[in-house]
């Protein structure tokens, strides 16, 4: 038996390479997802890590109350980034196929061009908005958020482009001129420069951290775009550019519903935070909520690698297999998710600790956090399901529903209770989340999708 069992074994070796040889030579469009999914994965991972080491670090030359700072001004060019693109970012990858299926080259080079300008001009109003909220406060803005939020302004119109540009490679499939630039490159960039400042004895503050990361940023969008611009110009013929500007954002504004409301529930707790407490206590909140992005990992990586598949099954009118197919991303994203929630809270206090003195305070809110992150994953990437198979309305309603209950019980219980305030509204908010969520894709599908439902 031992003898058969290490010929079976050296078979599998001597065949591996040429199946592998194989599988990357396969120009059929399923091995091109699965090499796509493959290298989006590993970037991920190398992100998160190098992401996670440079906050711990930045944490530790900072200060609480710096890095507060730092981590505030820096979510609201995150966030109105994202929120600048009107869902545009979505549309490239539609519309981008969409036109080189039909070889209209003359809309194509339109969009290509057109879509970025689009971008940067929403991001210099975004911009202008920001910088002109900040100076009508006056007094009301204190002094030490003034120039943070002026670096976070000049940030926006590029950050915009980025978004652009990184859905715009993706449509292309190339994945790591779409990934590498923002997930790595500008994180090393910064934990570079800003490490070479703190050995030289230069004081690391919040105004230095957000002017790093600012030329950093324009510098690494800068040398994607012209790499994009070369690789494009190799790969498409020339042509007259033709602006179909009313159809792209009209394309765009229901997914931009969506997206919206999912961002506004992703950061309405850091930004309310801000109103009632100092930057020291929101640079605690930020270091649990980055720590359990560990866990959140687990349901982005499963999430981008099945939403085709979903549109598949439902495009074939394969029924059985959709449900299927979503019963295993849901034990997928829970188990794993189930696993790490548990590492976090053991190991909880040690990772907090490795920000810094101060930053154990925020283990409470990290074991209270978590029991959203592990009940949303029983139910896996439902509202990806929802919106793969049409129901888009939907889900915009479930997270404008999750999002109201989440800034009313912030600006409710954030005045009592500080930070637990903001945590206990966010686990509201995602428990309210995930039901809906549930009962839409039970009523719309008939699909179950809790994680221990009967199949």
């Amino acid at each position: 038996m031992a003898s058969r069992e290490t010929g079976l074994l050296e078979r599998i070796k001597d065949r591996l390479p040429a199946r592998v040889a194989d599988w990357l030579a396969d120009g059929g469009d399923h091995a091109r997802a699965q090499r796509m999914a493959g290298t989006a994965f590993m970037i991920r991972v190398m992100s998160a890590g190098v992401i996670f080491i440079t906050q711990v670090l930045l944490a530790r030359w900072m200060g609480r109350f710096e890095f507060g700072i730092y981590v505030y001004a820096w979510s609201w060019v995150g966030f109105l980034g994202m929120l600048s693109a009107l869902g545009l970012g979505h549309t490239i990858q539609r519309i981008i196929p969409e036109y080189r299926t039909c070889d209209d080259f003359e809309r194509l080079a339109g969009f290509i061009r057109g879509v970025r300008l689009l971008c940067f001009a929403n991001g210099v109003v975004a911009a202008a908005l920001l910088v002109g909220v900040v100076y009508l406060l006056g007094d009301r803005v204190p002094a030490y958020y003034v120039t943070p939020f002026l670096l976070a302004g000049m940030a926006l119109p590029i950050f915009t482009v980025s978004v652009a540009q990184d859905a715009m490679a993706r449509a292309f499939d190339w994945v790591l001129l779409a990934l590498l630039p923002g997930f790595v490159f500008h994180p090393v960039m910064v934990f570079v420069t800003l490490g070479s400042l703190h050995l030289a004895g230069a004081p690391v503050s919040a105004v230095v951290g957000l002017s790093v990361a600012l030329g950093a940023l324009w510098t690494i969008v800068l040398v994607q775009l012209v790499l994009l611009g070369r690789r494009i110009g190799r790969q498409l013929p020339k042509a007259k550019r033709r602006y179909e500007v009313w159809h792209w954002v009209t394309t765009a504004l229901p997914i931009f519903l969506v997206d919206g409301f999912f961002l506004m529930l992703t950061y309405v707790d850091l930004l309310v935070l801000q109103l009632f407490v100092p930057p020291d206590d929101v640079a605690v909140y930020f270091a649990a909520t980055k720590t359990l992005a560990l866990v959140t990992f687990v349901y982005y990586a499963v999430a981008s690698t099945s939403a085709h598949r979903f549109s598949e099954y439902h495009v074939t009118g394969e029924h059985e297999k959709l449900a299927s197919f979503v019963s295993e991303t849901v034990r997928w994203t829970f188990w794993p998710s189930l696993v790490l929630a548990i590492v976090l809270v053991v190991l909880g206090k040690f990772i907090l600790s490795l920000f810094g003195d101060g930053f154990t305070q925020g283990y409470p809110l990290l074991c209270v956090l978590v029991i959203g992150l592990v009940v949303r994953s029983s139910i896996g990437p439902s509202e990806r399901l929802l919106n793969m198979v049409g129901r888009q309305k939907m889900c915009a309603v479930v997270y404008a529903g999750a999002f109201a209950t989440n800034l009313g019980l912030c600006f409710l219980l954030i005045p009592r209770l500080g930070l637990m305030g903001a945590a206990i509204a966010t686990v509201t908010a995602v428990l309210l989340e995930s039901g809906f969520l549930f009962l839409a894709v039970r009523k719309q599908l008939g699909i179950n999708v809790f994680v221990f439902a009967r199949r």
